[in-house]
């Protein structure tokens, strides 16, 4: 047995947080009867479940793909304003989705797959994964700001984790953050709240995974091997199969 949302993540309709948007709108039948609770449980070899009128079932492959993502590219499956989206880069056949996000301003390391059951966990902040960011400023950052930063900064939507941050290649205009919180625009609004402004932001790690030499604008699938690092990083125990 197992919870609704969990299942359709497993069924590669979008990590656990967006397929809870299909179970709120009663787009959801299971067993011919329309569900829009959270908590219903659903016997995976015994019950029928349909979205949209069509039935799914779990996948038994997953595709896992690192992008690096260029500026002005917008993290998401579609635009209502036409801009260009992280899917016209990529061309497989899995519904792919992004696992969380990068703004258009930013770029570098975006992981894109149809497992949605690990795109949970690498996205809560329950599994405190990791991610690493190279910066550059406006102008030199004050040592004395290092200790605001990494004891956690106070924004609109509460108080920021306590962090990790170096200057890059020696340079004060550039730093290194890594952070293990996935809320929106994190590193530029920590910055900016100690009035700083961000030229450029690039995402170069998440967990285990390193966006490497990877050319702008490139794509590639990951390898076993990071698949089965990922996996671990967030404690699930059977590996999809690829």
């Amino acid at each position: 047995m197992m919870r609704i949302n969990r299942y359709l993540a497993l069924c590669g309709l979008g990590s656990r947080r967006k397929v809870e948007q299909l179970v709120l709108e009663s787009r959801v039948t299971v067993n011919g009867k329309p569900v829009d609770s959270l908590a219903t449980l659903i016997h995976e070899e015994r019950d029928r479940i349909f979205v949209d009128g069509k039935r799914v079932r779990p996948q038994e492959r997953h595709t896992y793909i690192m992008l690096n993502k260029p500026r002005g590219v917008i993290t998401s499956a579609s635009d209502e304003r036409g801009r260009k989206t992280v899917l016209d880069l990529v061309r497989s056949k899995a519904r792919l989705f992004p696992v969380g996000r990068l703004d258009a301003k930013s770029e570098g390391l975006l992981l894109m797959t149809d497992d949605g059951d690990l795109a949970y966990r690498l996205t809560h902040p329950k599994y405190e994964v990791v991610k690493i960011y190279r910066v550059k400023l406006n102008r030199s950052f004050h040592q004395q700001d290092f200790v605001s930063l990494t004891r956690g900064i106070e924004l609109e939507d509460g108080p920021t984790a306590p962090c990790e941050a170096f200057f890059y290649d020696s340079d004060p205009h550039r730093l290194e953050i890594r952070v293990s919180e996935g809320r929106n625009r994190l590193v530029r609004r920590m910055l900016e709240q100690l009035d700083y402004e961000v030229e450029s932001l690039k995402r170069v790690q998440i967990g285990p995974l390193l966006l490497g030499d990877l050319p702008r604008g490139r794509y590639r699938h990951l390898k076993a091997e990071e698949v089965r690092l990922l996996y671990q990083t967030v404690g699930l125990r059977k590996r999809a199969r690829q």
